[in-house]
């Protein structure tokens, strides 16, 4: 199955298949110094698979874990590539999940003033959502992806094959990243997933929720209007990361995130549906420490925030929002 997101100039080819990581080398314009960003989660297979159809890759494995994501190591990535003599004829590929994405995009975009990048995600999270769209970046001081820049892929090729070592944990977290999409945006995709009819078929999955996302992408491709859309569950979401210093993965925080923002019957079916793949449904960490998170966002402004709210599923819609009336929302969000 095969998507091109349209941004003119910037448009670029994804390819959702089974077994297709093992056609990057026909997919992708490889012949030539390759930085191949992973991390120590990725399956070493991949990673070698890939690499052998790089002209000249040059790997580079990163400690796991979202705490990687800094200034720092873009730094890294940076250093190595001049070290290497990387070009701008030369390109970054990312083998991972969004962590990968986040930082080897941000370096690509970085170095030289940009070149060329490819992401292959291997995590259901990243396939879903982080792959496309163009946001790169890293946290800095606790704050999630303050700094960063938008630049787009040269191509995402999606192999779910990769999914098979993925543990159940990683798996749930992927699967909220859907629910979003699909309560914003496809009631009927809210509803298979009510009746589990989709575990079994990630192509279909992927490539639904991938479509979601293109369709808001080309719209907006920088997020000054309607893309604000895929925000649903974040801006509370992005505050419970923070909070939690790393106890919650980002799809556990997202879960958590959507529930104040719907309506009480939306509310009711979402808990259920997160509660089958066990995430979580509430929220022990202090609301102070959520709230202090939130406010240091990009997402919130001087006047307050442009919130996500879903009342009927497929229909969600953003509203512009005071700080007080987003407090008193985290305030009823759960049960402490």
């Amino acid at each position: 199955m095969k998507l091109e997101i349209h941004l003119g100039s910037a448009s670029y080819p994804i390819t959702v298949e089974r077994g297709n990581l093992s056609q990057a080398g026909n997919l992708l314009n490889l012949n030539r110094k390759v930085l191949v960003v992973t991390d120590q989660g990725v399956p070493g297979s991949y990673v070698k698979r890939f690499a052998a159809q790089c002209g000249q890759p040059v790997v580079q494995v990163l400690p796991q874990g979202e705490g990687e994501k800094t200034m720092e190591q873009v730094t890294v990535l940076c250093r190595l590539m001049l070290e290497q003599g990387f070009s701008r004829r030369d390109c970054v590929a990312a083998i991972g999940g969004g962590m990968c994405g986040d930082l080897a995009g941000f370096a690509a975009a970085c170095y030289m003033r940009g070149i060329d990048f490819y992401n292959l995600p291997t995590t259901l999270l990243s396939q879903v959502d982080s792959s496309i769209g163009g946001k790169t970046g890293v946290n800095l001081d606790g704050v999630k992806n303050i700094v960063g820049a938008f630049w787009q892929p040269k191509g995402v090729i999606v192999d779910p094959d990769t999914l098979s070592t993925l543990p159940r944990r990683l798996w749930a977290e992927g699967m909220a990243e859907a629910v979003k999409m699909a309560l914003t945006s496809d009631a009927g995709l809210f509803e298979q997933l009510e009746r589990g009819e989709l575990e079994d078929r990630p192509e279909e999955l992927i490539f639904r929720a991938l479509s979601i996302k293109k369709a808001v992408v080309e719209q907006d491709e920088r997020e000054s209007g309607p893309r604000r859309l895929l925000n649903f569950g974040h801006t509370i979401g992005h505050g419970v990361e923070s909070a939690a210093g790393g106890g919650l993965f980002h799809g556990e925080c997202v879960a958590i995130g959507m529930l104040p923002m719907c309506s009480s019957q939306v509310r009711s079916r979402l808990a259920a549906l997160l509660e089958k793949w066990g995430l979580p449904t509430r929220c022990n960490l202090p609301k102070d420490a959520v709230w202090q998170a939130m406010i240091h966002d990009k997402k919130a402004s001087a006047s307050g925030f442009a919130a996500v709210f879903v009342d009927q599923p497929g229909a969600g819609y953003v509203k512009q929002i005071s700080h007080g009336e987003m407090r008193a929302i985290l305030d009823g969000g759960w049960p402490n």
